[in-house]
């Protein structure tokens, strides 16, 4: 197997590139002008007749996360593998309120920033393509977490817009346990007297503080979770808190109303790319019997795969388990 690279930070990093779109609208109404995008690309683009890349593969990444997530494609982009470098042009982006591209920290609008949906996020994405690359079709989405969400929601809405969708680790709605755990975020956030005020006070530092400790225990397996001593859990925990804040608590808050609203089940019958769909037996966010399996079974010939992980819901950074699999799907569109 071929060794793309030997140190991811140094990658990434030395990838990362900046583009300003000229505006943004929000479905609000509301209009941002030289919009900040941060992404980068790897791989070979190949172009149509007429000039057009016509082997984008786009990744979306998880909440908050970055165009450096694309890392977990990295292990199986080897030549002859499933997203194989010298086949497919891969674009990466750090999407609508993530930080460092256009977002209510990179914004300085903090509590001002408009209010943003899913369906915000794809057309961000979608103009982004069109005004950097003239990308008006794309051979793939693959989206993990809330990523899944963009994936699921752009084949939703522009249903030729991609040839396939790889939805992993994600759902059709937020709902039950999801839904409850973004409302106590919420309500952790919200309830503070300082958000309003819009700047980031002492009481918002301890309160981003405890709303990132409430997701802790959801990120593992239970398993796993509970082979872990109390005394690790109790430095990890903290550890987890501390690392929460090197987010900024707007921009939580924004991703967080963001999925608050998600549910597309009724339109799934709209979808007419390829779909694979990715559960992972031990996530506690998406566990496959009630999100992998029903979606499966609404998303006209879809394909489904699900293997063990005691990473959990981050179990999709394990992709070489489900190797085979995936260049089984993947040689439909090469």
């Amino acid at each position: 197997m071929e060794i793309i690279i030997m140190d991811l930070d140094d990658y990434f990093i030395s990838k990362r590139e900046e583009y300003i779109m000229e505006s943004f609208k929000f479905q609000s109404g509301d209009v941002l002008n030289n919009v900040s995008v941060e992404y980068m690309t790897f791989g070979t683009p190949k172009y149509d007749d007429n000039g057009c890349i016509n082997n984008v593969i786009v990744y979306c990444h998880g909440s908050l996360g970055n165009y450096a997530s694309v890392s977990k494609l990295c292990p199986l982009s080897y030549t002859g593998g499933p997203f194989d470098k010298n086949e497919f042009f891969i674009i990466s982006l750090s999407e609508l309120g993530a930080p460092d591209s256009c977002s209510p920290s990179t914004t300085n609008l903090n509590n001002s920033f408009p209010k943003y949906s899913i369906e915000d996020m794809v057309n961000f994405q979608n103009k982004f393509l069109k005004d950097k690359f003239g990308i008006t079709h794309v051979r793939g989405i693959i989206g993990n977490s809330m990523g899944g969400f963009v994936a699921l929601t752009c084949a939703v809405l522009y249903p030729d817009y991609a040839d396939f969708i790889i939805s992993g680790a994600s759902g059709y709605k937020v709902a039950g346990r999801n839904y409850i755990l973004s409302k106590l975020v919420d309500e952790i956030i919200s309830t503070d007297g300082d958000y309003d005020s819009g700047k980031n006070t002492s009481s918002l530092v301890r309160t981003l503080r405890l709303a990132t400790q409430a997701v802790y225990s959801f990120g593992i397996s239970k398993e796993a979770l509970h082979k872990i001593p109390n005394s690790q859990l109790d430095v990890e925990f903290d550890e987890f808190g501390d690392e929460g804040l090197l987010d900024s608590i707007f921009d939580v808050k924004y991703c967080n109303d963001a999925t608050l609203d998600y549910d597309i089940e009724k339109d799934l019958n709209k979808i007419r790319s390829k779909v694979l769909i990715i559960g992972i037996n031990q996530d506690q966010y998406f566990p496959p019997n009630l999100d992998a399996i029903p979606m499966h079974n609404l998303i006209e010939d879809s394909e489904l795969i699900i293997y063990d992980s005691d990473l959990g819901h981050i179990g999709f950074r394990e992709l070489e388990t489900i190797e085979e699999e995936l260049s089984a799907f993947m040689k439909n569109f090469r």
